[in-house]
């Protein structure tokens, strides 16, 4: 037989006041964090991801970060590539509140909640935190209701994406990590004829400035010293083009 009509689970005076006593818990014990939407720019369907994807908006929200202990995963670890940070977190976000001040960003892929391979903030800890999946239904149906995203996230592994969010700390990764050259690119104050504003070559290769170099900007780069130590060993000249050891 169905349920007792004279008990309701939640009317939405009560859900309006779940909401409301939520969202003044995360403003007195969360954080501000800044959220930045991924944009797509080069997207391949068939794995699924975007090697060249940017970050140009963030917006600051408050967050509740889950474990107040500190952060959960294997923390540092040594590997065979050197030290490796796994840091993990679950942040906590109110819907409205995301409703209100991200979901309106036309960069989201799906605009009704939070979007795996987003991006969030933390600046008291300088870290940014890659979301891996968002629970949408914890807690469970309290008062016939569903007031918050829950982003199990872990830390970001930059890889020369674009930071153009206007916020300097956020932007100031790119700058310090990025190895990408043509984040050295001469630019011109006009476009050319081809409508490209960069200077390029007659085989349209483009012209780096002197201050890229690797060893530097990647202080564990070790290609001049493979190169140096390769030189010695093998021999790809006209005599031994296959380079093996006489």
């Amino acid at each position: 037989m169905p349920t007792n009509v004279y008990f309701n689970t939640g009317t939405k005076p009560e859900q309006r006041l779940y909401e409301n006593l939520i969202i003044e818990q995360l403003r007195a014990f969360g954080q501000d964090v800044y959220y930045l939407p991924r944009k797509l720019v080069n997207e391949d369907t068939l794995f699924g991801e975007d090697s060249l994807s940017s970050f140009n908006d963030a917006f600051q929200v408050e967050m509740y970060l889950d474990n107040i202990e500190g952060f959960e995963g294997q923390k540092e670890m040594m590997t065979r590539f050197g030290l490796d940070m796994q840091d993990e977190a679950t942040w906590v976000v109110s819907k409205r509140r995301f409703e209100q001040l991200i979901s309106t960003d036309q960069n989201l892929i799906v605009t009704t909640r939070p979007n795996e391979g987003d991006l969030i903030y933390f600046p008291l800890a300088k870290k940014l935190f890659e979301i891996s999946f968002v629970d949408q239904d914890d807690p469970f149906y309290q008062i016939a209701n569903l007031p918050v995203f829950k982003m199990r996230c872990r830390t970001f592994e930059y890889s020369s994406e674009v930071m153009d969010t206007g916020v300097s700390d956020i932007d100031g990764i790119q700058t310090s990590e990025s190895l990408d050259a043509l984040g050295y690119q001469i630019v011109l104050e006009t476009a050319t004829e081809s409508g490209t504003n960069h200077l390029i070559t007659e085989d349209g290769a483009f012209i780096v400035q002197e201050d890229y170099n690797i060893d530097i900007i990647d202080t564990s780069s070790d290609s001049e010293y493979f190169e140096t130590q390769g030189d010695s060993i093998l021999d790809f000249t006209e005599r031994n083009p296959f380079g093996e050891v006489t």
